[in-house]
């Protein structure tokens, strides 16, 4: 069940644990996951979950995205900024849900024209709540619709 991944993803959490100072049951106590458990991700045995990844990623205070990357989770590049892009939208203070929610339409709609929509952009659109093939055109009139408050 190892692979390749894993088994740098074991290597990655090993040295940042030890970076961090910290013992594998400090770390797996930080993360909410058992000691024997983590053993076996830091070992290769195992492939952790998502979530699992984000716990770890939290108690060592690094970034969770760069442990999906290792894990394979996330591709590399062409994931990464699709991710961050969405994260942006979505933590702007300035916009309110609505916007942002249009805001991503927009933004997937011009992703799947230029050829990089896939499978994996329609779960997160269906995960975001945004649905999948939305005109641009629509989406950018519904966005005139909402006052501009510095305008």
């Amino acid at each position: 069940m190892a692979s390749l991944n894993v088994g740098n993803l074991g290597e990655y959490l090993r040295e940042q644990r030890r970076n961090a100072q910290l013992s594998l049951r400090q770390l797996a106590d930080a993360a909410g996951v058992s000691n024997p458990y983590l053993s076996q991700i830091e070992r290769g045995l195992r492939k952790p979950s998502a979530e699992v990844l984000q716990q770890v990623a939290k108690a060592l205070r690094i970034s969770a995205e760069t442990l999906y990357v290792r894990a394979g989770i996330l591709d590399a590049e062409r994931d990464r900024d699709d991710v961050e892009t969405r994260a942006v939208i979505l933590a702007d203070p300035s916009l309110n849900e609505r916007q942002k929610q249009v805001l991503l339409q927009v933004y997937e709609s011009f992703r799947k024209e230029n050829g990089f929509g896939t499978d994996a952009d329609a779960d997160a659109d269906a995960d975001a709540g945004t649905g999948a093939g939305v005109d641009a055109d629509a989406a950018v009139d519904g966005a005139e619709t909402v006052k501009n408050p510095h305008s």
